[in-house]
């Protein structure tokens, strides 16, 4: 398999080595605290630019006022009506955990994932696992989706399952939009990120929220806050008693636009045909067929 880096427009060489040089925790660290100002005049500033930048409507949101939001951040991860996002009830669905577009998707081939075209990494590091740690995903299958700074922000569970462990990795926070993924070798291994682990009737489940440049946060439900604050040391959590979550419950939360990678165990998933890069999904939508369970 080759390794051979995509080919890349001068601009877009130019955005990647920009990030190479800032000081991306530091201006990370700043927009967590402009994020979180109360000041009236500030969000509303923030809330009401970001909104006609991305033509950002409220009608699904539980608040449509856009000054009822206490922050910026307090927007940026809205909650949405009940029935905005249905689930696909079938025992057997596999559902998306986020609103976003496919990055990438398919096997884990020799422990190692797409990144973008002609362009891997390693799956025991991204997980922060060792050859043992990972042997029970190897032949498994892989989706990598997006969250562009417009998509709704709260991560749900895919299926039903038991939260076992959680590895939290310490790195940079490089852009994962579709040019810095193309631009930087190993980027979400080069990122910090927090893998999930689970016990599901099909076998072992990951969810890795990967962070970037200007996400304020990585909080999931039964820690609160991983993230800030930047730049801590590598952890390792095992539960001493497993949590059962149920499909399409909240785990977690991103601010500002980041990344959710999935994987599966040998046999556990079959894509359905429509998850190819560049397809929008969303939180609810099945994506993958579950293997025994039809």
């Amino acid at each position: 398999m080759s390794d051979t880096r995509p080919t890349l427009t001068a601009g877009q060489l130019a955005f990647v080595w920009l990030q190479r040089v800032l000081p991306t925790l530091w201006l990370s660290r700043l927009a967590h605290v402009v994020t979180r100002s109360q000041r009236p005049w500030l969000k509303r500033l923030l809330i009401t630019r970001f909104m006609a930048h991305f033509g950002i409507s409220l009608d699904e949101a539980r608040l449509r006022d856009a000054d009822a939001y206490l922050s910026f951040n307090h927007f940026f991860t809205r909650a949405l009506l009940a029935n905005s996002r249905p689930l696909d009830p079938a025992p057997e669905a596999l559902v998306s955990p986020v609103d976003g577009t496919v990055s990438e998707a398919g096997p884990i081939q020799e422990g190692r994932l797409i990144q973008a075209k002609g362009l891997r990494y390693s799956a025991a590091t991204l997980l922060g696992v060792d050859t043992v740690g990972l042997g029970t995903f190897l032949g498994g299958e892989f989706a990598t989706l997006y969250l562009s700074p417009r998509d709704y922000h709260r991560i749900h569970m895919p299926m039903d399952g038991r939260l076992v462990a959680m590895h939290f990795e310490p790195g940079r926070l490089f852009s994962v939009n579709p040019t810095t993924v193309a631009g930087i070798p190993g980027v979400f291994n080069r990122n910090e990120r927090l893998a999930l682990f689970f016990d599901t009737a099909v076998g072992p489940l990951a969810l890795v929220l990967v962070g970037a440049i200007f996400v304020g946060s990585i909080e999931t439900r039964w820690t609160g806050l991983v993230t800030p604050p930047h730049g801590q040391r590598a952890w390792k959590k095992t539960m001493e008693t497993p949590l059962d979550v149920r499909k399409g419950e909240e785990i977690g939360r991103f601010n500002m636009g980041s990344t959710v990678i999935l994987l599966s165990g040998a046999g556990a998933v079959e894509w359905t045909d429509h998850l190819s890069p560049g397809t929008s999904v969303r939180m609810g939508q099945r994506v993958g067929t579950l293997g025994g369970l039809q």
